[in-house]
């Protein structure tokens, strides 16, 4: 076990340590889960003030220091717990989830050696196996949901080591942070996150789900290569004879609840994951936590480059929801009634991209142009083959190297190593106000507009721009020179205004 390249990659990051080629809880730590697993009665842990003093022995049994906890974290434990939820949801957690748990983590070493025997052997020799799998490392981890409830009841009792996370680009991911409310003027959004999380693990608690999720960073090379599919310049999109696809806008409703298998656009921080575990509420934290499975792949992913995109398929969504920022509400459980692929995963799949943070006036400046573009590009592109579209790459261009016509058309094996679902060509793509319809090789886009007043005529532009038949090209030409006379301050207009008008002249 302990010679394989993976393991030993993330191994420094996870609660267990190695022994006589096992893994292998800190007697210490086993011998508290063992006692916590056979239930209040015995254990004493009855209350939220009595699971804060075991998290703080169990990270004194792994030389964790309770003192790098969030502030006021245990208290937050104690306060969710004893005033937060009734008394007879916390009996049930503390009587039924918490011993439940605690067996949970006992199978971590026998769920994590399980996992190693088959990683290499899943996906026909293509390695899946849990690792760290840092910035241009392309690559798929696949894992069961059965592994990924353990991992996550870990970041419940705030076992992970966290120091050298931080000197490795890594999100935090203990839940210390969404438990550091109390010191909050408002932590109703707060409160309403754990109980989407709690309300997870009452689930799995009851019936442990069986399917797999999967988890691969997807690059666009930055580096020109002849046969595949590398970082597009202005000329490229320039140059592109792709037609748009067709594209539904929905002012109501949400992309998760899209009924297709579309890929579902998750508007990323850099770091994957964003501040679903500390304070805030934004979409990409909704996700997280209706979908909790996602939170396992802040474990072992680094921050994104500016050329890569992260896609997840499999998760479950566990948990209804209301509301936005200060108004999110948990509202219940949800049942997930998506069918399962040949690897057992759910159809739901995930595209996680970031947006430049704050860019201001300089998003119209070409680089950045390009840099947003890409970034989608890197997500929406198909993972198997994806199908050359312009009449000249700009390094065969600039080098007076033309591709000849039978270049031009054939399917380029971009990342076929990685590549378990051959039917993604159906495959659309479910946005919001991040995202664009610019790019070929996806038959449509599900546009959610969530109400936005400023996108209220967009079925016009849509209709406008489909008589017109302009293609991808075309179309960022007129972004293109939209960006110039924003920079240059001879508009003041928003996009798809100053579209309809240039259209019309």
């Amino acid at each position: 076990m302990e010679q394989r390249t993976d393991l030993r990659s993330i191994l420094q990051y996870l609660p267990l340590v190695a022994q006589s080629s096992s893994l292998v809880w800190p007697p210490s730590v086993e011998e508290e889960l063992q006692t916590m697993s056979r239930g209040p009665s015995e254990s004493m842990v009855n209350s939220g003030e009595a699971l804060a003093l075991h998290i703080t022995n169990i990270q004194k049994s792994l030389s964790l220091n309770a003192s790098d906890l969030a502030p006021y974290a245990l208290q937050g434990y104690a306060l969710f717990f004893d005033k937060k939820i009734s008394r007879e949801e916390s009996a049930n957690f503390f009587g039924e989830v918490v011993p439940a748990l605690c067996r949970l983590l006992l199978q971590l070493p026998s769920l994590l050696e399980k996992h190693y025997q088959k990683a290499d052997h899943v996906l026909d020799g293509v390695t899946s196996g849990l690792r760290l799998l840092g910035p241009q490392e392309a690559g798929i981890v696949l894992l069961s949901q059965e592994l990924i409830a353990a991992l996550l009841a870990c970041s419940f009792f705030c076992l992970f080591p966290e120091v050298d996370r931080r000197l490795n680009k890594l999100q935090g991911i203990n839940f210390d942070g969404l438990f550091s409310f109390p010191y909050m003027r408002d932590c109703t959004k707060q409160e309403n996150k754990i109980k989407c999380l709690i309300h997870y693990f009452g689930r799995i608690c009851r019936c442990m789900p069986t399917g797999f999720v999967s988890f691969e960073r997807k690059i666009l090379p930055l580096e020109y290569h002849p046969h595949f599919v590398s970082y597009p310049g202005a000329d490229t999109w320039a140059n592109s004879v792709t037609p748009l696809c067709s594209i539904e806008v929905h002012t109501s409703g949400a992309i998760e609840d899209q009924p297709g298998e579309a890929l579902e656009v998750d508007f990323a921080d850099e770091f994957f994951g964003g501040l679903t575990l500390s304070y805030d509420t934004l979409q990409e934290e909704i996700r997280f936590v209706i979908n909790p499975e996602l939170i396992a792949g802040m474990i072992f992913l680094p921050r994104m480059d500016e050329n890569e995109a992260i896609e997840i398929v499999g998760v479950e969504r566990f948990s209804r929801y209301t509301g936005y920022g200060p108004s999110f509400q948990y509202a219940g459980d949800y049942t997930d009634k998506k069918d399962l692929d040949i690897f057992k995963r759910r159809k739901t799949r995930v595209i996680a991209i970031d947006a430049m943070p704050g860019p201001g006036m300089e998003q119209y400046k070409l680089d950045a142009l390009i840099r947003e573009v890409n970034k989608a590009f890197s997500g929406y592109m198909h993972q198997c083959k994806y199908k050359i579209d312009v009449k000249h790459h700009p390094e065969a261009s600039s080098s007076h190297v033309p591709l000849t016509s039978d270049s031009a058309s054939q399917v380029i094996e971009s990342s076929d190593r990685w590549c378990i679902d051959h039917e993604e060509k159906k495959i659309g793509v479910a946005t919001g106000n991040w995202g664009c319809g610019v790019f070929g090789g996806r038959p449509f886009m599900s546009y959610y507009t969530f109400g936005l007043q400023a996108l209220q005529n967009l079925n016009q532009v849509i209709e406008r721009v489909a008589l017109q038949e302009m293609t991808v090209g075309d179309l960022w030409k007129k972004l293109v020179e939209y960006s110039s006379e924003r920079l240059s301050r001879r508009t003041w207009l928003g996009f798809f205004s100053w579209l309809m008008t240039s259209l019309s002249t």
